[in-house]
């Protein structure tokens, strides 16, 4: 790794410490009733505060350094540069800054009311963790010459963080939960021809290039199999005496599909010219379906909160409409 990043990199993580630290002063340290493991503490819970500090100071690293060497280290490197990749995935990419800033937010407040930590100071952690993790990538970015620093991307991770300060700050819980779908997705392995007609390739091959090989891969890079969601609890907005279930919510979702350029459907292989005809045009897919908050489930081990809050971050399969930009209209039985 260059060095001076690395340089820059233990920086950021001493400033993240310091800031921690100093949000302290001031909180109570009288000592603690024994707690359950996954059971939140009404005041700090020290020995939490420590294990939890060194805990995300560890991953931030590791996922630093690991991201460095797995992804940008295979591009060659530049100095520092812009990039305007606005429309770029029919801009699925966007979606996937919002939420993955926005869960990052959540999940790191939630870390640090389960140490203790009063409600206002756990939401600014959420919101420096989640900045931290987010800004480290677009810098990543911004020196590699394959993609550079984007500014729809900063915005959007502020808009994710935004989502969830506002949320938490004026109502106390997230009424709104931004979810991600997405299930494996079969590409044609019929022959595309090249432009000069001398080579071929399939859209599976293709895919492989862009997104992996594997399922891991796939689900986190491929935006065909992609759906990102705003789920809306209902019983949240209709008062403490509405019938409708805790628990149920309304989905609103967004997806693409036939995207194999980021921009464009056309790619060079070898030497050839691929471009898709317009049978794979590219379009927009909007959704409107159910889903669950597991929040919200009513159980009183502390475990199987901790588990259902963090896997609130997927959208429950359940039924969906489609409506896309192709003009058709077609029901799911489970949405990807």
């Amino acid at each position: 790794m260059n060095f001076k990043r690395l340089i820059l990199i233990k920086k950021i993580i001493k400033i993240l410490l310091l800031i921690i630290t100093f949000s302290t002063i001031g909180i109570s340290q009288n000592s603690q009733r024994k707690l359950a493991l996954f059971e939140p503490s009404d005041t700090l819970h020290h020995t939490r505060f420590k294990w939890a500090l060194g805990v995300s100071a560890t991953t931030y690293t590791v996922f630093s350094v690991s991201l460095y060497n797995t992804w940008y280290k295979k591009f060659d490197q530049e100095p520092f540069h812009f990039f305007d990749d606005w429309n770029e995935w029919e801009n699925m990419d966007k979606y996937g800054h919002f939420y993955t800033s926005y869960f990052q937010g959540v999940l790191c407040y939630k870390g640090a009311r389960w140490t203790g930590l009063s409600e206002n100071k756990s939401i600014v952690t959420g919101l420096i963790c989640g900045a931290l993790f987010q800004t480290t990538i677009e810098v990543m970015d911004g020196f590699s010459s394959k993609w550079g620093w984007s500014w729809s991307d900063f915005a959007l991770n502020n808009g994710g963080l935004g989502a969830f300060y506002v949320q938490q700050k004026y109502w106390g819980e997230q009424r709104i939960t931004f979810k991600v779908s997405s299930l494996p997705y079969s590409h044609s392995n019929d022959l595309i021809s090249s432009v000069s007609g001398t080579s071929t390739t399939t859209l599976n091959e293709r895919a492989d290039e862009l997104f992996g090989s594997t399922w891991a891969e796939r689900y986190l890079k491929d935006y065909n199999a992609q759906i990102y969601w705003a789920s809306i609890n209902i019983s949240s907005f209709t008062g403490p005496d509405t019938k409708i279930p805790k628990w149920l919510n309304l989905a609103i979702g967004y997806g693409a599909n036939n995207m194999y350029g980021g921009f464009e459907n056309e790619w060079e292989l070898d030497g050839e010219s691929f471009v898709l005809d317009n049978s794979y045009d590219r379009y927009k897919q909007f959704y409107l379906g159910f889903d669950v908050d597991l929040t919200r489930i009513k159980v009183k081990n502390h475990f199987l909160k901790s588990l259902f809050s963090t896997l609130n971050i997927f959208k429950a399969p359940l039924p969906a409409i489609e409506i896309n930009t192709k003009g058709e209209f077609t029901f799911h039985l489970f949405a990807r």
